[in-house]
């Protein structure tokens, strides 16, 4: 058996009978713990955990050059210092969800409104900094984590009432749809993508309101997802090409979000009871 398989199989819990009140326990904490700060809209950002700060990123680039010169033969040490380079290459987009987290900071901060608040998966990298970003604006910031094999810790920027566990992905994926105004993707693996495909498939098929979804680093989203090639290939309408937007900054982020809900007429943030 492999590692993975006896990780998942010492995990997981057969034939669980508490399966049933735990999925309405995982609904129903993430529900009244939203409901009681008031809290009606979000703006969900994925992105990589492995994407750190800038710094963070060139600290690892030299402890990984360092390393390859103590064993230049070492074929995984050259390895790790591309992976590295390469993680270094992408961290300006640490800079990027941090920025954009305070933008919607200071636009919800009226508190005559209900808060748009930004919602991430709860994690390091990229989630960590658009918490971080709305943190530092005076924002509540929610942040719904999951229980995994390998435990990932919450960022140190949620607020406290809006840390978030969940064991089902399912229920997680649920709570980020409900009060989604909008989906904002930066470069990232399996789970962002699961995030971006789950959200364009639902608002495809409309079974839920039509958002913004903006990907951030148009190179990097352009080689992990072709939709021109889908596109022409028959399997997917060529006005689906349209449900995907692209940024490179914060402020074109914002501006992109800002522009739909002003051509729709629909409300971003909404007035408070």
């Amino acid at each position: 058996m492999s590692r993975r398989r006896r990780e998942l199989a010492a995990w997981q819990t057969p034939g669980d009978i508490a399966r049933a009140a735990r999925l309405q326990t995982d609904y129903l904490t993430a529900e009244q713990a939203l409901d009681q700060l008031g809290i009606r809209h979000t703006i969900v950002v994925f992105g990589s955990t492995r994407i750190r700060e800038p710094a963070q990123a060139a600290a690892a680039v030299a402890a990984a050059r360092a390393a390859c010169a103590a064993e230049p033969g070492s074929e995984a040490r050259r390895l790790e210092l591309a992976r590295a380079e390469r993680l270094a290459h992408w961290s300006r987009y640490y800079d990027v969800a941090r920025e954009f987290g305070g933008m919607v900071a200071r636009a919800a901060a009226d508190p005559r409104r209900c808060r748009t608040i930004i919602m991430t998966g709860g994690g390091p990298g990229v989630m960590e900094a658009a918490n971080r970003g709305a943190y530092e604006g005076g924002a509540r910031t929610a942040g719904l984590n999951i229980e995994l094999p390998h435990e990932q810790l919450p960022n140190p920027y949620l607020t406290p009432e809006l840390r978030l566990k969940f064991h089902y992905f399912a229920i997680r994926k649920l709570h980020f749809m409900l009060r989604a105004r909008a989906l904002v993707a930066l470069p990232g693996g399996f789970g962002t993508l699961d995030e971006l495909f789950e959200t364009l498939t639902l608002i495809q098929t409309r079974r839920m309101q039509h958002v913004p979804v903006v990907l951030v680093g148009e190179a990097y989203w352009r080689r992990v997802f072709d939709v021109s090639f889908l596109a022409a290939e028959g399997m997917i309408d060529a006005e689906d090409q349209e449900l995907i937007q692209f940024a490179e900054t914060a402020a074109d982020v914002w501006r992109i979000i800002a522009d739909w809900y002003a051509e729709t007429g629909e409300e971003l943030f909404c007035d408070g009871d």
